[in-house]
């Protein structure tokens, strides 16, 4: 396999914006993404609620595109997701995204809403892991998405279920609609064959990672914000997710859906096969670690406790959504009022929380 390329670079509040679409050119997008398509901003909602670390920040948003404008991509749209955890309009607007889509006129589609998009029986060429038995009836994904670039715009953060999360697991909600919850005692596996559909279905893909303010311990929700100031961009997914798994602590190869990813050819995780551009990450190490809440804990017990011998039942049936349910409770309830409002209030006082309570689409560009 050819040699993967990641670009990392440093940023700041004042140069946010010209630093992201100078990391694009440095991660080579233009040759990733067909400059005769459209090309699909996949943001990250992992929380409608603002949280730090969590979900794409406006800066990445309108850096990216700014970055694709000035390279001749005028055709841009946004496609978002809901989960019964997350509310996509509620999202948009906590996140300021909405003032950045009216800003630059890119349009929204939503791909819960019959009127946005269709859903269409995908017959894949790729060999699946785990998809088929999830879906025997077919899998279904947005007819939309056939011949389209797609870019991912995920945070550095860690992730309960799959210790972290990024580029590809950013697909996860768009390309799946209906019983998508089913796959979690699988989601390594799903996550693999979920980018070798976009491999087959997609006319280019590409990643810019915020690491601006990052998120350790149970996310992607309930996290510890760190400031470290970074962005990322590759055309690799998986060199990506690698690289973001290796500067957060943790050995990407031991990570099961980054190792798959590898070994079926559709991507580079290991380490000393990609290049490394920008900022030498050699002795970056975050410390990162997982560690557990409430939902994780109940998670864990029915998948790796002896009463394991349920799990087909209450994941594989719609009695999974009671404990989906149970989760944004929990999640938007009790933990957000009790402990997350306090951490966002920190934040606030900090660099980038500062910059993100004033910020204005189009307020500091320069005239480039």
């Amino acid at each position: 396999m050819a040699r993967a390329k990641v670009a990392v670079l440093k940023t700041h509040p004042d140069s946010v914006l010209e630093d992201i679409p100078r990391l694009m050119k440095m991660a080579d997008y233009q040759k990733y993404l067909d400059p005769n398509e459209t090309v699909i901003l996949k943001d990250n909602i992992s929380w409608h609620l603002l949280f730090p670390g969590a979900n794409t920040t406006p800066w990445q948003l309108e850096g990216t595109i700014l970055g694709l404008q000035r390279g001749g991509y005028n055709d841009i749209t946004c496609v978002q997701n809901e989960t019964v955890v997350t509310d996509a309009f509620k999202g948009e607007k906590l996140n300021k995204y909405r003032p950045i889509f009216d800003h630059y006129n890119i349009p929204v589609l939503y791909n819960f809403l019959k009127k946005d998009i269709k859903w269409e029986v995908y017959l894949t060429k790729a060999e699946m892991l785990t998809l088929p038995k999830i879906y025997p009836d077919g899998i279904l994904i947005p007819d939309y998405f056939h011949n389209k670039n797609i870019l991912h715009l995920p945070t550095v953060k860690t992730h309960i279920y799959t210790t972290t999360t990024g580029a590809m697991k950013n697909a996860f909600g768009g390309l799946l609609n209906t019983r998508r919850h089913y796959t979690h005692s699988v989601i390594h596996e799903t996550l693999v064959d979920l980018l070798a559909i976009q491999k087959e279905i997609h006319s280019g893909i590409f990643t810019v990672m915020d690491g601006t303010t990052c998120g350790s311990g149970p996310g992607p929700r309930t996290m510890k914000p760190h400031e470290k100031n970074i962005m990322l961009a590759s055309g690799d997914s998986t060199a990506i997710d690698a690289v973001a798994a290796k500067i957060m602590g943790f050995d990407p190869m031991s990570i099961k859906f980054i190792r798959l990813a590898h070994e079926r050819g559709l991507g580079v995780g290991e380490i000393n096969e990609i290049e490394i551009v920008g900022e030498d990450i050699s002795d970056w190490n975050f410390n990162f670690e997982v560690g557990d809440n409430v939902a994780s804990l109940a998670g864990d017990l029915f998948w790796f406790s002896p009463l394991k011998i349920f799990q087909k039942l209450l994941f594989h049936t719609p009695l999974v959504y009671a404990f989906i349910y149970a989760s944004a409770v929990y999640h938007d309830n009790i933990w957000y009022p009790k402990t997350g409002i306090k951490i966002v209030n920190e934040w606030k006082r900090t660099l980038w929380g500062k910059y993100f309570e004033n910020y204005q689409p189009g307020a500091s560009i320069s005239s480039k």
